[in-house]
């Protein structure tokens, strides 16, 4: 549904379709020099897909994982990856998936604003930098791409609705929710908000009253209700997944309330790298909302601005796990901003140098977060490729036990090596201990090692990050506690990465093979375990 808009029938340059297209192109030059884009958990999420192709090819199997397929509202690019890797390769591949979520994203909000406005208005150009968010920089992959899927299926929901195509719209859509609940659950719901928010408003608008408009909403959004029997399926089985977290330690040591933890995730709307120049872009924005709240040049879509404050209250109920999938909450941020801000629209009072400076500005905002991006990301690449020439040095099928370095308490800057090692399963087809196995979030678990101590301590994440000994209140466990405690006969190679101080003593037994900067590849040539009379640092 297009609402009134005022301002010049002329198209102005912001408007313009091959402007539209550079700014869909120039979203995807952050990722175009990695090779593995320096998102958190994404190594991770590679290495299931590397032992999934090799199980649906009947390639040489790695013998220390099972994949084992179920149906979940979690399996975008799990499915995805089988017809795109035949193709280009799974590292490959997935560059390029992974370079689609943000073109994707930036296409959506972009067609949305034409859509609601009847043109693309110049406060959209701040919204668009939110394509990488603190969830895609996180490595969250799936959720991402199936919001950037169901930006882009809100803007056809508002075309057919322009277009008044219901029947069309019906059919197109209980084909796309069943697909989009697949990719991510998360997704879907979003899509039902986005699209019930905007039909409660558009009924209302047609029949003056609330009550009917809710019942009618509802009536017309049944074409998005076929994923409910995919999640009773999904719900029944065991790989159902946790919903809970409403006090969480967010890794800052401590214990802390959720509510606290929200305005954390606000802050760390655009967490990148350098934490000034991020807190200031989100503080940038939320004052850009203020001030179309207060000001007579602006006024705001009402479907977008209802659509905006649903998300806002599902920010703030939703806990820090849901259906299996941790930063549940936090994984809003973004969109909450985004749907809010191209929900943003000049008045007629507003002169066309205005919006022409309004448009330089935001031209100059997306310009500035994609430079800080493609810095933060080349010199992040380095650093992993840095670390992935160890992988030239480990046989195939090893025994890996990997550890990562890791800051006392959490920082704003991160290296996203914590999953780096997992690159071992894709390169190497070897074992490695960064792997999570969480039911409702993924479909692979390990197969080895067996014995409490190596599956607690050495075999799935957060067992690969290790910390100095002098932090305090943390999770994860010292460099020298790691080395004094592994079973060396379950493990052939340790590879450690960015470490912090550690006693070399304790490498006692290992050659190293391999060495660039502070990593160090070993193999270890005692497998007894360490005996060294006292073990210091022996509780994490």
């Amino acid at each position: 549904m297009i609402e009134k808009f005022g301002g010049p029938a002329q198209k102005t340059w912001w408007e313009q379709h091959w402007f539209h297209a550079l700014l869909i192109f120039a979203s995807a030059i952050p990722l175009l020099y990695p090779t593995v884009p320096p998102l958190v958990d994404l190594p991770g999420h590679m290495g299931r897909y590397r032992v999934e192709l090799d199980q649906l090819n009947h390639l040489r199997a790695n013998p220390y994982y099972v994949f084992q397929w179920q149906l979940i509202g979690n399996l975008g690019i799990d499915l995805l990856i089988i017809p795109v890797a035949k193709i280009f390769g799974l590292e490959f591949g997935l560059k390029l998936i992974t370079i689609a979520i943000p073109t994707l994203t930036v296409t959506g909000l972009l067609w949305i604003a034409r859509e609601v406005h009847g043109r693309v208005t110049p406060t959209v150009l701040f919204a668009l930098p939110l394509a990488y968010g603190h969830p895609f920089m996180f490595g969250f992959i799936n959720y991402t791409l199936s919001m950037a899927l169901a930006l882009c299926g809100f803007a056809l929901w508002l075309r057919f609705e322009r277009l008044r195509a219901y029947r069309t719209r019906a059919i197109v859509f209980l084909i796309f929710s069943p697909m989009l609940w697949v990719c991510h659950i998360y997704g879907w719901a979003a899509l039902c908000l986005l699209c019930a928010s905007s039909e409660i408003v558009h009924q209302h608008d047609r029949r003056g009253k609330w009550l009917p408009a809710f019942g009618y909403a509802a009536l017309n959004s049944l074409s998005l209700a076929p994923p409910l029997l995919l999640m009773i399926m999904w719900r029944s089985g065991h790989v159902g997944g946790q919903t809970g977290g409403w006090l969480i330690s967010h890794d800052r040591g401590g214990w802390h309330s959720l509510w606290a933890i929200k305005l954390a995730w606000y802050d760390e709307t655009l967490r990148d790298q350098w934490r000034a120049f991020d807190a200031f872009s989100v503080s940038f924005l939320s004052m850009l909302i203020f001030v179309a709240i207060r000001n007579p040049w602006f006024s705001f879509s009402r479907n977008l601005a209802a659509s905006a404050l649903i998300l806002l209250f599902v920010y703030l109920a939703v806990p820090y796990v849901v259906f299996g999938s941790a930063y549940a909450d936090m994984r809003l941020t973004p969109y909450v901003f985004a749907i809010a801000i191209v929900g943003i629209r000049m008045r007629p009072k507003a002169s066309h140098r205005v919006r022409t400076v309004l448009a330089v500005l935001g031209l100059i905002f997306f310009a500035a977060r994609t430079a800080g991006t493609t810095t933060s990301f080349y010199r992040l690449a380095n650093g992993a490729n840095s670390a992935l020439g160890a992988l030239e040095h480990v046989p195939e099928g090893a025994r890996l036990v990997s550890f990562v370095g890791r800051e006392c308490h959490t920082q704003w800057y991160t290296n996203r090596l914590e999953h780096l090692p997992a690159m071992a399963i894709v390169r190497r087809h070897a074992f490695s201990n960064d792997q999570w196995e969480m039911a409702g979030a993924q479909l692979m678990r390990s197969a080895y090692p067996q014995g409490p101590l190596i599956v607690q301590h050495f075999g799935r994440d957060p067992s690969q990050m290790v910390t100095q000994p002098d932090c305090k209140s943390e999770l994860w466990h010292t460099l020298n506690w790691a080395l004094t405690n592994l079973p060396r006969d379950k493990f052939d190679y340790v590879w450690i990465i960015n470490p912090p101080p550690y006693d070399p003593s304790l490498l006692r037994g290992m050659t190293q093979v391999w060495a660039d900067g502070p990593n160090r590849l070993f193999r270890i040539d005692d497998h007894q375990a360490l005996n060294l009379g006292h073990a210091k640092d022996t509780a994490p």
